[in-house]
């Protein structure tokens, strides 16, 4: 099933006050750790799953990428990349990310930043990257960690006080659709083991480069205190994988 609630009115104007929409890619908690991750860039072809507002599209143009692709659902997204953007060599095309279709070998890296968890059949996305990877290329993505996933309500268990005890988890292993409360609005996610995201990498043919669960590093905390939590349990999962 896709989504596009990203052209929901409300949607969009409470996505458009997130930090990150605002302050870009440095306001993102998880940046540090993807940028470390992505391959020397210098005159690649790089395609953006869920490219939203074009940030990672005009940074790897920066880092001398020859050209970028981003791809996105949603016409607003889309429209805000669009004005942000003046830059011939960045294409942004409408379109979901099970749908893409580009010739074989068409590109040296793929990324994706949080929007994975949005796709019903990740098996089949990873076989359309891999066809559309020069050999050697990368691909690169973030999602919420499977711990963050696995319950619905993405929310922790409160204290007689408001205090947040703990992080529930049940229903791990139960691979699927789970509906999450985001900006307001009611989400369709996909919650996936940590296997449900490896091994449809490794059965496509990939290989397994790096993995991080970001946990927070002192210097991040001292910039970003209300990110302690995250110290408690991971929120993102970030992997690297190659075409060999």
């Amino acid at each position: 099933m896709q989504q596009n609630k990203y052209d929901d009115a409300s949607f969009f104007e409470n996505y458009s006050h997130m930090p990150r929409s605002i302050g870009g890619l440095e306001a993102a908690g998880e940046w540090t750790e993807l940028r470390s991750m992505l391959p020397a860039l210098q005159d690649k072809r790089v395609l953006d799953l869920g490219c939203g507002y074009g940030w990672h599209c005009r940074y790897v143009r920066e880092r001398g990428a020859r050209s970028a692709v981003g791809v996105d659902l949603s016409d607003r997204m889309l429209a805000r990349a669009r004005e942000l953007t003046d830059d011939p060599a960045i294409e942004y095309m409408r379109m979901g990310i099970e749908d893409i279709d580009f010739a074989n070998e068409a590109f040296d890296v793929a990324l994706s930043s949080l929007a994975l968890h949005y796709i019903q059949d990740f098996g089949e996305v990873c076989r359309k990257v891999h066809r559309y990877l020069a050999d050697g290329g990368s691909f690169v993505f973030t999602v919420e960690h499977p711990i963050f996933t696995a319950m619905g309500p993405q929310d922790w268990h409160y204290g007689p006080t408001g205090e947040k005890q703990h992080w529930p988890l049940d229903r791990y292993h139960d691979e699927g659709e789970r509906l999450a409360r985001f900006l307001g609005h009611d989400v369709v996610k996909y919650h996936r083991t940590v296997s449900g995201y490896l091994n449809p990498l490794i059965e496509a043919g990939f290989r397994l480069d790096r993995l991080s669960e970001l946990k927070p590093t002192p210097e991040m905390l001292e910039l970003h205190p209300e990110w302690a939590e995250e110290v408690r349990r991971p929120m993102f999962l970030l992997v690297k994988a190659s075409k060999a």
